[in-house]
């Protein structure tokens, strides 16, 4: 398998199989599906190590279905999202065959990922303390809602997660309904968590021969995620609510109408107010005792809010970030998605990668679009080597031979 980014937007990865991968030698057999486990692994994947996705017969991971949009094949772009460089193996794990074969992929693993609901695996015989007592050095990742104790009965769904860990209760306006963040934020920030405490288990592994059970949840990410408002209610009591696009803590720190549209502006100290005021062409904010310092300001934000909306009306967000930003303010137009990669793109950062992936003897070339892996690594560079599989694209080859590790 060779690879190759043709798209403008570049990426961070480097094409070839001759190029070094950070996780080269390291498989993966990855039970998980939907979202938080997926992102993991491909994350993981992308660096060099071989995904083996463990699907169902038929139906295969649910989000192969969750479409409009799909792709020109028909297949869901939520999929092709989260599971590049994996193969596919189908196997039932309702009969004893599957469950044979699913023994035979894991003892060539390094690394187990699951995200079932809580005993699934156990009563599958594949729970971690009957095979890390077969397979000590396994590192074994459980991914779950709400933990593995009482609150294991809980489906785990992003939603449900953002409504009851807190997360909508300070997303939206004051005056308005809780709102959920636009992606689902907690499946992601989970995966990242997953992908680091395999790391850590596989750096402890790596010094002591032993595997050990990771265990991350959706819940518990969320909390840890939600940082300085989680730190106020630990340390002060403080029980925070909805203020729109304003910080707590800091002003002016929020999106602002412009003559055509809103402006995010993120003022973080008084150097940055002071030129703020000067673009705005009121320098004397910086000097009146209301606003002199960002506790002043924080206490009055109502009134600043109200002067810089009439300056900023002036004229348009393009205007005043150019003019902001040179003066060194933080400040940004309120991007849509297409603007937001035409951005990245112009500032040359990764973002879109287009690929061609084709076999040893080119006679099956495709080409995909992914978002670019997002972690730049200066020796061993993240690797596109292969698109989102089909279901069950690699199961003859897989179960044929549970010990093949394909180089890309």
């Amino acid at each position: 398998m060779d690879t190759q980014r043709n798209g403008p937007d570049g990426g961070v990865g480097a094409a070839g199989p001759a190029a070094r991968t950070a996780l080269h030698g390291l498989r993966i057999a990855d039970f998980s599906r939907v979202l938080a486990g997926p992102y993991a692994t491909m994350l993981l994947a992308d660096l060099g190590a071989d995904v083996v996705k463990v699907e169902r017969p038929g139906i295969g991971d649910e989000t192969r279905a969750w479409h409009p949009p799909a792709d020109q094949d028909g297949t869901s772009t939520y999929f092709l999202g989260v599971n590049r460089n994996k193969r596919s193996v189908v196997l039932d794990l309702t009969t004893e065959a599957g469950l044979g074969q699913a023994r035979s992929l894991i003892a060539e693993s390094d690394v187990l990922v699951e995200n079932f609901r809580p005993g699934t695996m156990e009563r599958l015989g594949l729970g971690h303390r009957e095979l890390l007592s077969r397979q000590p050095e396994l590192v074994y990742c459980s991914i779950s809602g709400f933990g593995s104790g009482a609150g294991a009965a809980i489906p785990g769904y992003d939603l449900l997660v953002q409504a009851v860990g807190g997360l909508m209760s300070v997303t939206g306006t004051a005056d308005g309904e809780p709102v959920k963040a636009g992606v689902a934020l907690v499946d992601v920030i989970t995966g990242l968590h997953a992908s680091l405490g395999i790391l850590a288990a596989l750096r402890h592994r790596d010094a002591t021969g032993e595997g050990q059970l990771v265990e991350v949840n959706l819940l518990g990410s969320l909390l840890s995620a939600m940082v300085n408002q989680a730190s106020a209610y630990a340390v002060a009591g403080v029980v925070p609510g909805r203020m729109g696009n304003a910080h707590p803590s800091i002003a002016p720190y929020e999106t602002l109408p412009t003559a055509d549209r809103p402006i995010a502006l993120a003022v973080g100290n008084d150097r940055q107010f002071t030129a703020l005021a000067e673009v705005v062409g009121e320098p004397g904010l910086a000097v009146d005792d209301r606003f002199r310092t960002n506790a002043d300001r924080v206490a009055h934000r109502a009134e600043l809010r109200d002067t810089l909306t009439e300056r900023l009306g002036a004229a348009g967000a393009d205007h005043w970030t150019t003019a902001l930003l040179a003066a060194g303010v933080p400040a940004g137009p309120v991007n849509t998605l297409d603007d937001a990669f035409a951005f990245a793109h112009k500032l040359g950062l990764p973002g879109i990668v287009d690929i061609t992936a084709a076999s040893a003897d080119g006679a099956e070339a495709r080409h995909f679009r992914q978002i670019a892996h997002p972690i730049g690594l200066s020796g061993t560079p993240a690797q596109y080597r292969l698109p989102p599989p089909s279901l069950g694209q690699h199961t003859a080859q897989i179960v044929n031979d549970p010990s093949d590790h394909p180089i890309s």
